[in-house]
């Protein structure tokens, strides 16, 4: 359903190819979709089918022909439904790096310090990448202040267990 709210919630807003509808995801939006290309041309191809999309063949100079995805009616009233369904439901989100956690307590402090440092590195990388993204002026920038809020708590939480293995040695 997000994958198909996704792809629908962009082809609303511009008519684009699979390849851009693709690297627009990938560069804008990796934080709520890991969509692969695969996928998101089987899905444009599936919606086309059921009618929620149209596509246009064009071709810009010598480059090879693409198919250009537009909204139809029907695909505007499944958006509209999609993004109903979605925005009123939570789905529970899992933290796989808790599994990590979850054995801390078999190494001993230093270690602990060490791997969960690195961690630590990694998390406030990636939030300052996020934080050098510019979304474009509509609800987009949404999603990021969403993601940078995750990771600005996720980050102090970490730097709480550091300092509390470092002062008493206990998690």
């Amino acid at each position: 359903m997000e994958k198909e709210l996704l792809l629908l919630g962009l082809l609303r807003q511009q008519e684009m190819h699979g390849y851009e509808l693709h690297e627009f995801i990938n560069s804008k939006l990796s934080s709520c979709s890991d969509m692969k290309k695969s996928t998101a041309y089987y899905l444009l191809k599936k919606m086309e089918d059921a009618g929620l999309l149209s596509q246009e063949t064009t071709q810009e100079g010598n480059r090879p022909p693409r198919q250009v995805y537009q909204l139809t009616d029907a695909g505007e009233a499944e958006f509209q439904r999609l993004l109903r369904e979605n925005l009123s439901h939570y789905n529970k989100t899992y933290l796989t790096d808790d599994i990590g956690l979850a054995f801390l307590d078999t190494l001993d402090a230093k270690e602990a310090i060490e791997l969960l440092s690195q961690r630590q590195q990694e998390l406030q990388a990636f939030l300052d990448a996020t934080l050098e993204i510019k979304p474009r002026k509509n609800s987009l920038h949404l999603v990021f202040e969403h993601l940078v809020h995750h990771l600005k708590s996720e980050l102090d939480w970490l730097n709480q267990i550091i300092d509390r293995l470092e002062n008493t040695g206990r998690y």
